[in-house]
């Protein structure tokens, strides 16, 4: 399987402290009718941290359910190898397309371990991994020649960079074996990596613009510069109001003020600030966006 395009890192909808199953599977509705092209549920974004097994079967069950035909690529990093594998397990059955598989988090492990570690993950499922660096998280970063060996594991699909450090990233680009796709982990770095030759974006703006977001990646992937321009320039905005405060607090304050979620989380992250809201509020009308749809 080839990712490519604008894959949503879906955030997880609660209410009265319980996962919203039904604005859920609305969510997945408006990003297939929305033209996203591929689906990742259970990330950062959807608060994994504090979701229990049993509602990330659910979510996963329900994201297969109705993605339309669209791959989905299922969260299931831990900081455990013995964690991941069962979690991976647990999920096979339901028929993911891919995992995707943060860095190992507060361990601090080396290349070397790294190298081991997604080794062993790969061989314990026949589905794509996906590598997800983002050593902000983490502490830990995955270095493009770590990446580079790891992506001759035939299993092992793609990279989510979110390091920011383009130098890296295009290395990784250069040199990737045909097949494997590095997608931009950072919203206001998807032009600069797929007009460089990243094959996509996983994207937390498009749970507020999809339609946007998908019109870029397509707008890049067509080699037209000129409009993937203006897309990115009008979104700009959007994606630095996403992350004025630890994801995915302002994004789910945006789809509160669209009236596609209700703006709840789970401790130890609470809902944006007052001063957060009023710049994501003046953020969505300036973009156009329609509040309280």
């Amino acid at each position: 399987m080839k990712l490519a395009g604008c894959g949503t890192a879906l955030v997880t909808p609660f209410r009265n402290g319980e996962v919203d199953f039904d604005a859920y599977v609305a969510l997945l509705k408006r990003q297939a009718d929305a033209g996203i092209h591929f689906l990742v549920p259970l990330g950062t974004t959807g608060e994994t941290p504090c979701l229990s097994m049993e509602e990330k079967l659910k979510i996963l069950a329900l994201t297969k359910e109705n993605c339309a035909g669209k791959p989905v690529v299922a969260g299931c990093g831990t900081n455990s190898l013995t964690q991941t594998i069962s979690g991976i397990g647990q999920m096979e059955q339901y028929g993911p397309d891919a995992y995707l598989i943060v860095v190992p988090y507060y361990n601090k492990p080396t290349q070397a371990g790294l190298y081991e570690y997604f080794k062993a993950v790969a061989e314990s499922t026949d589905k794509g991994i996906v590598l997800y660096n983002v050593p902000s998280r983490t502490g830990t970063n995955l270095k493009a020649e770590t990446t580079l060996k790891l992506a001759e594991i035939p299993n092992i699909i793609a990279v989510k960079e979110a390091s920011g450090n383009y130098s890296q990233i295009s290395e990784i680009i250069r040199n990737a074996p045909e097949g494997f796709s590095v997608l931009s982990g950072n919203d206001e770095e998807t032009l600069p990596l797929m007009a460089t030759g990243a094959a996509g974006v996983i994207s937390v703006a498009s749970n507020v613009v999809p339609r946007e977001m998908a019109a870029l990646a397509n707008a890049l992937l067509d080699n037209d510069i000129v409009s993937a321009r203006k897309l990115h320039h009008r979104l700009t905005p959007l994606f630095r109001a996403c992350f004025i405060e630890s994801n995915p607090i302002p994004v789910k304050a945006a789809m509160a003020e669209m009236g596609l979620i209700e703006n709840v989380l789970r401790l130890p992250l609470v809902p944006a600030s007052a001063n957060s809201v009023q710049l994501i509020r003046q953020t969505l009308e300036e973009a156009g966006l329609t509040i309280k749809q």
